[in-house]
C-alpha cells in the first residue's frame, strides 16, 4: 500500500464520531480533526445577561454591489425579532418593494439522501459545469490525464476543491465576458492520485492544486450558460509559491519574520481558504481558515494551543519537503504566524501582488464581507470557524473615495479591530438547552463590539498592536466576547444592512467541563447549527447592537428545537449546518449547507429563505449535490434564472480503486463507459439554469 492510500486509514479520529453525512475524511484533510481535539479556547470569559431592553434605531447607510461600486440607499431597518409584514414601515423602500417579487421561482426539491450520487436540482432546470478540477487554463495548459498527472501540469490547471467563489463582469462586454474567482480549500490525494504513485509526487500535485484562481468566462448572450476561456489574458494561478504583500501594522513586524524572509513582508503562498467576499471596488477578499494542518510545531505555547498547533506529522506531510512547514527547523519559527489572514486579491490585474492585511487580524478566518457605513468608512465582518470561537469586525481608518479604486485598495491596511459581546433579555432559566423559545417568543438581546485595536493603539492589556493582530485570538480572549458555535460565513445584506452570522454546529455545548447554552447560542449538543440577524445600532461602523437568531435547523419532523422566525414548521424544507450564504437581488438569503441534516442524513444542498413579510422564515431547498460533497460558493443571478455552486469534496470517502462518485462526468443513461477508461470525481463550479432559457 502507497504511503499516500496508507494515510487515508490512519489518520481518522473521527471515524465513528460524525453525524449525519459528515465524512471522517473531510475531518482529517479539511480541519485537521479539530473536533476530535480538545477546546482550545479554554479562557474563563463567559456569557453576561442584561435583562433590561432597549428599543434601538439605525440610521441610513451605504450598501455596494459586489463589482459594480453602486450605491443603495438604505432607510431605517427592523430591529426587533417580529417577522415584517409587507410594506412595513420597518424597511428599506428597497427591500419593501423586492422582497417576495424574485424572478427565480422554483418549485423546491425533497431532501435527497445522502448516499445518491447525483446534483439534484428543480423541475424546469437543469445544469453543467462551469469549469473543473484539472482543465487547462493557459494556451500551454496539458489537458488533464487523470493517470498521468504531474506537478507541472497541475499548477498550469484549474484547482481542487473549490469553496469561495464569484463572478465579476468585464467591463464593455456587454454582458458577454465575465472573470470568475474561486479558491482551493484542501486536496484529497487518496481519491485525486493512482496509489501507484511516488507519495513524493503525489504530495506535489496536491500542494499544486492548492491556492486560488482567476479565470475569464463568455456567454453568447445573457440567456445561455457560461464557459471558460482557455489562455485567457486575466487567467491566473496563484500556487504556494506565489508571492503575498503583507500590509498593515504587523507587516515587518519581528514576530512574522523567517529565514527566507528577514523583511517580513513576502509570504509565499495562502493555505486553507475557505470562503470570501468581493469589495466595492472589484477586488476579492479570501479567508485562511484551517492553515494549523498544513504544520509541524512545538505545540508547546500558548499561541501555539490556542491556534491548534501541534508537533505531530501532518496529514499531506508536506514538511518532508520544505523546511518552512516544520517551525522546529532553524529560522522558521514564525512561519504559522504567516498564515490565517485575510487575503484580497485584484482579478483584473494578473501582474498585481496579492495582499494579506494584518490589520483584520489572524484566526481562522471563514471569510470576509464588506459595506460601506453611512460615514464612508468601510466595514468588514468575520467568522472564526472553531468551537466557542469568535465573531469580529474590522472598520477602516480611511472613507470610501467613488470611483477612486487606487485609494480604495488601501482600506483594508489600517483601521480599528472589535470582537463581538452578545446579551440576551430573557431570564437565564429559560436558556435551558432543549432550543425551548422563551416566554418572550424570541432569542434575542442586544450586542457590544468590544475594541481590540483602536485609533492604531492597542486595547488589550499587556500586549502591543502587533500581538493583538498576530494573537488575535489570546487578545480577544482577554476582553470577554462571547464564545460562539463556530461562526462561518458573516454577511451584510446591501438592501437593510442586516448582518447575518451563521453558526454552522458545536456538538460540544453543554458537555461536561464545557460551557452550556446561552440566549444566541441556546441549544446543548448543537449539531445543526443556527443563524443569527445583527442590527446595528447608528451605522455600520457603530460599536453597539440588536440580534435575533433568524433560524434554529434542523429537520422539524426530527427535532423539536427547530425554529424559524415564527414561520410554520411544517411547511419548510429540513436545513442542518449552514455554511456559506448569498443575497439574491431581492435581498432574501440563500444558504449552502456542510454536513447535514445530521438527524437523518440527507445530501447538502442549496437553501433560499425569506427574509421578510408573511413568510419571513420560510426554507426552500433549491438543489441536492452528489454523495459526499459539500455545497459552497452560492452565487444568485436571479434576473437571469441562473444558481452558481462549487460542489467540493464529491465521492470523498472513496478511494482511487473505490471511487464513490463519478461527478460531474457521469456516463448518460444507456451509454456503456469506454473500456479501460480511469475515472475519479472532480470538484468544480456548476451552472445550475432554466431548461427553456
Amino acid at each position: 500500500m502507497s504511503e499516500t492510500t496508507a494515510r487515508k486509514f490512519s489518520l481518522l479520529p473521527m471515524l465513528g464520531h460524525t453525524k449525519g453525512k459528515r465524512s471522517p475524511v473531510t475531518c482529517a484533510l479539511k480541519c485537521d480533526n479539530a473536533c476530535a481535539g480538545d477546546v482550545c479556547n479554554t479562557s474563563s470569559n463567559g456569557y453576561f445577561r442584561d435583562i433590561a431592553s432597549a428599543t434601538l434605531s439605525r440610521r441610513a447607510a451605504l450598501g455596494f454591489g459586489a463589482a459594480g461600486a453602486l450605491a443603495v440607499v438604505l432607510g431605517s431597518a427592523m430591529t426587533s425579532a417580529e417577522p415584517a409584514t409587507a410594506g412595513g414601515p420597518g424597511l428599506s423602500p428597497a427591500a419593501r418593494d423586492g422582497f417576495g417579487k424574485s424572478k427565480l421561482s422554483f418549485t423546491p426539491i425533497a431532501p435527497v439522501p445522502a448516499a445518491v450520487d447525483a446534483l439534484t436540482v428543480p423541475q424546469g432546470f437543469t445544469w453543467q459545469p462551469v469549469i473543473r478540477w484539472g482543465d487547462p487554463l493557459f494556451n500551454d495548459s496539458p489537458d488533464f490525464d487523470l493517470a498521468n498527472q504531474t506537478p507541472a501540469a497541475q499548477s498550469r490547471q484549474f484547482g481542487y476543491n473549490n469553496d469561495y467563489t464569484d463572478i465579476l463582469p468585464i467591463e464593455g462586454s456587454k454582458d458577454r465576458r465575465a472573470v470568475l474567482f474561486t479558491n482551493h480549500e484542501y486536496t484529497n490525494e487518496n481519491i485525486m492520485v493512482p496509489a501507484t504513485f511516488d507519495a513524493a509526487q503525489a504530495r506535489g500535485i496536491g500542494r499544486a492544486a492548492h491556492g486560488l484562481t482567476v479565470v475569464e468566462l463568455e456567454r453568447k448572450n445573457v440567456n445561455k450558460p457560461w464557459s471558460y476561456v482557455k489562455g485567457a489574458p486575466l487567467n491566473r494561478r496563484f500556487l504556494t509559491n506565489t508571492t503575498y504583500e503583507l500590509t498593515g501594522p504587523a507587516a515587518g513586524s519581528a514576530l512574522v519574520k523567517t529565514v527566507a524572509d528577514p523583511s517580513g513582508r513576502a509570504i509565499l503562498g495562502t493555505l486553507g481558504n475557505c470562503s470570501g467576499g468581493t469589495t466595492p471596488w472589484g477586488t476579492i477578499l479570501s479567508g485562511e481558515e484551517n492553515f494549523n494542518g498544513y504544520f509541524v510545531s512545538a505545540g508547546t505555547s500558548a499561541s501555539d494551543k490556542r491556534y491548534r498547533l501541534t508537533s505531530s506529522a501532518t496529514a499531506r506531510k508536506w514538511e518532508l519537503d520544505d523546511p518552512r512547514f516544520d517551525t522546529r527547523n532553524d529560522g522558521y519559527a514564525n512561519e504559522t504566524n504567516r498564515f490565517g489572514w485575510i487575503v484580497e486579491v485584484d482579478p483584473f490585474d494578473p501582474a498585481s501582488t496579492p495582499k494579506k492585511h494584518s490589520s483584520m487580524g489572524r484566526f481562522k478566518h471563514e471569510g470576509a464581507n464588506v459595506i460601506i457605513a453611512e460615514s464612508g468608512h468601510v466595514v468588514a465582518y468575520m467568522g472564526d470557524d472553531e468551537r466557542f470561537d469568535y465573531l469580529y469586525k474590522f472598520v477602516s481608518k480611511d472613507k470610501y473615495r467613488e470611483g477612486d479604486r487606487q485609494h480604495n485598495m488601501t482600506l483594508l491596511s489600517a483601521g480599528d479591530l472589535y470582537v463581538a459581546k452578545f446579551t440576551g433579555d430573557s431570564p437565564a432559566a429559560e436558556i435551558n438547552g432543549t432550543g425551548t423559545l422563551p416566554a418572550d417568543g424570541a432569542f434575542d438581546g442586544s450586542g457590544e463590539w468590544l475594541p481590540l485595536v483602536v485609533g492604531g493603539k492597542s486595547a488589550v492589556d499587556g500586549m502591543s498592536v502587533e500581538e493583538v493582530l498576530v494573537y488575535t485570538r489570546l487578545a480577544a480572549d482577554k476582553v470577554g466576547p462571547t464564545k460562539m458555535d463556530r461562526c462561518e460565513d458573516v454577511q451584510p445584506s446591501l438592501l437593510t444592512g442586516k448582518v447575518y452570522v451563521v453558526c454552522t454546529n458545536n456538538s460540544d455545548r453543554g458537555k461536561p467541563g464545557k460551557e452550556g447554552p446561552t440566549e444566541v447560542n441556546p441549544r446543548s449538543l448543537n449539531r445543526d447549527g443556527h443563524i443569527v440577524e445583527i442590527t446595528e445600532t447608528g451605522d455600520q461602523a457603530s460599536t453597539r447592537f440588536a440580534w435575533n437568531l433568524l433560524m434554529v435547523c434542523g429537520d422539524p419532523a426530527k427535532n423539536a428545537s427547530t425554529y424559524f422566525a415564527g414561520f410554520p414548521k411544517d411547511q419548510v424544507s429540513p436545513i442542518s449546518c449552514p455554511d456559506n450564504v448569498a443575497f439574491d437581488s431581492v435581498g432574501d438569503l440563500w444558504i449552502a449547507t456542510d454536513g447535514a441534516p445530521s438527524s437523518i442524513g440527507y445530501a447538502d444542498g442549496l437553501f433560499k429563505v425569506t427574509l421578510a413579510g408573511a413568510e419571513r422564515g420560510k426554507v426552500e431547498q433549491f438543489l441536492a449535490v452528489p454523495r459526499e460533497a459539500e455545497t459552497c460558493g452560492p452565487i444568485i443571478h436571479d434576473d437571469e434564472w441562473t444558481v452558481f455552486v462549487a460542489v467540493q469534496h464529491p465521492g470523498e470517502e472513496g478511494s482511487f480503486a473505490d471511487q464513490h462518485s463519478y461527478f460531474p462526468d457521469y456516463v448518460p443513461a444507456g451509454a456503456t463507459p469506454v473500456a479501460g477508461q480511469v475515472r475519479a470525481p472532480r470538484p468544480a463550479v456548476v451552472q445550475v439554469f432554466r431548461t427553456d432559457a
